[in-house]
């Protein structure tokens, strides 16, 4: 059996927030690796970093100090433009918002990612959006516009959007939050198929029946890892 590569690798990582000289310790010495094919949920109260944490995982945010490696790369010692390179090589987000363009369809919101990365011809994008739109089952809604879709079926547009560059790393904040629970059952078995298929996962949620997918469950609180481990036989 292969022996798993780290894929994420953090060393007393620290995000602090000013204003008005008060400092909030959003995190407060993480010290996390996450392999490849990993399925993380990261859970806790309101508040307690999680959306930080998927920030900075997500080259969004920066830490305060600390160390952080992404596939190889000591993102904390390269610039802005290197990190954006690297964030739009390597890795893919799902928001709870979907954060489509109303204007473009379902194909155009898809290919974002590949223009912005540039290097492929049209043939190489085309063929790259319609093997994404098929995995998620959006193939017959590539031509529609966001506005002409029902919830779930933004969300899984978005993310098609999030898979068609093939990154290393697939990052979720609360990808249900905006959906029934119907639909929410559904977006979270394609999340499980995608995690099936040798995806790397890591998800922020509220809900602890989504977060026992997950085969690892990391607790947030007060900036600090309070708990870390497998999900329950």
């Amino acid at each position: 059996m292969t022996e798993q590569q780290t894929l994420i690798h953090l060393r007393n990582l620290r995000r602090i927030y000013t204003t008005d000289q008060l400092e909030t310790h959003a995190l407060d010495g993480i010290d996390l690796d996450i392999h490849e094919g990993e399925y993380v949920a990261i859970e806790g109260p309101s508040g307690c970093g999680k959306s930080t944490l998927l920030s900075i995982l997500g080259l969004l945010d920066e830490p305060s100090s600390g160390h952080y490696t992404l596939s190889g790369v000591p993102v904390t010692e390269i610039d802005a433009e290197e990190q954006a390179r690297l964030r739009n090589r390597e890795i893919g987000f799902i928001f709870q918002s979907f954060n489509l363009i109303p204007e473009m369809s379902v194909r155009e919101n898809v290919e974002l990612p590949l223009l912005y990365r540039g290097g492929l011809s049209a043939i190489e994008r085309r063929v790259a959006v319609d093997e994404a739109l098929e995995r998620v089952d959006m193939s017959a809604r590539a031509d529609h516009q966001p506005g002409q879709l029902s919830g779930g079926q933004q969300q899984r547009a978005a993310i098609a959007r999030a898979l068609v560059g093939k990154p290393s790393l697939l990052l979720a904040d609360e990808p249900t939050g905006n959906l029934d629970t119907e639909t929410g059952e559904q977006v979270m078995d394609l999340l499980g198929e995608l995690h099936q298929s040798g995806a790397t996962l890591v998800m922020v949620t509220h809900n602890p029946d989504y977060a026992s997918r997950a085969g690892r469950r990391i607790q947030l609180r007060d900036g600090r890892i309070e708990r870390d481990g497998a999900r329950a036989a």
